[in-house]
């Protein structure tokens, strides 16, 4: 195939350990192909808890170095994704992005800043959230969105703090979660953690739950979609989410 238009390039930084973002990536960006690609690099991040070796994990030089390589590939936009604004506080991911595009030159983004923008478009004040993380993580996810005004009225975690085994929560598992979240009537549910395998399912509970399931790969991919003004359409069954086009983009510059 023959493609004449500039195409818009995506870079994203991954955690190391980290197992579903990319090929699922890869796969729901494929009919965007080839006016969109997504290249990816890594840091190090083996395991999520509230200690100060796995905080450690997120501290700005080894992301900014591997944002640095992604800068070589000349993208539009580069996004974290991963989901540690969550727990550590949504300013992280401000701090995070601001450095990114100081170093690179590149406008930057985030899969938190992009729930987050995407929670204000659809008007979510109750929250259903699905986690593979442990309890005093959730507590702190919970706490950071109740801040913002969302309430979280169900929630579900598989309670596992090793980045690797997160990918290893079977995608019944999930649905199961999210479907027992869903009977509490939250505005929407959000599965949060890009090494989770919930963004080809999504789109099948919205249509048997009736509300919008927001997978944190998903959601990463639509906010360098939306931030680069790349055309969404062919991503439509792939959820609610992307026949959202937003005024403001979530994104640093």
């Amino acid at each position: 195939m023959q493609y004449d238009v500039k195409p818009t390039v995506i870079g994203m930084l991954t955690p190391s350990s980290n197992t579903v973002l990319e090929p699922y990536t890869a796969a729901m960006a494929w009919p965007l192909f080839p006016a969109v690609s997504v290249h990816f690099s890594r840091f190090r991040v083996t395991k999520i808890a509230l200690d100060a070796a796995s905080n450690s994990q997120f501290s700005l030089e080894p992301i900014l170095q591997a944002a640095d390589l992604l800068a070589d590939a000349r993208p539009d936009v580069i996004a974290w994704n991963g989901t540690s604004a969550s727990w550590l506080g949504f300013d992280s991911d401000e701090r995070l992005c601001a450095a990114i595009a100081e170093r690179t030159g590149v406008r930057a983004t985030s899969a938190i800043l992009s729930l987050n923008h995407l929670l204000k478009a659809m008007g979510v004040r109750r929250l259903g959230l699905v986690t593979p993380y442990t309890g005093d993580v959730q507590q702190k996810i919970i706490a950071n969105y109740a801040a913002l005004g969302i309430e979280t009225v169900a929630e579900r975690h598989s309670g596992r703090s090793d980045n690797f085994s997160f990918a290893e929560v079977v995608e019944a598992e999930i649905a199961g979660m999210c479907r027992e979240v869903a009977a509490s009537a939250p505005d929407a549910i959000a599965i949060v953690c890009t090494n989770m395998r919930g963004p080809l399912i999504a789109p099948q509970l919205e249509r048997e739950l009736g509300i919008p399931v927001l997978d944190s790969v998903a959601f990463t991919l639509w906010g360098c979609l939306d931030a680069t003004s790349a055309d969404m359409q062919p991503l439509r069954e792939l959820g609610r989410m992307f026949g959202h086009r937003t005024l403001a983009a979530p994104v640093v510059a």
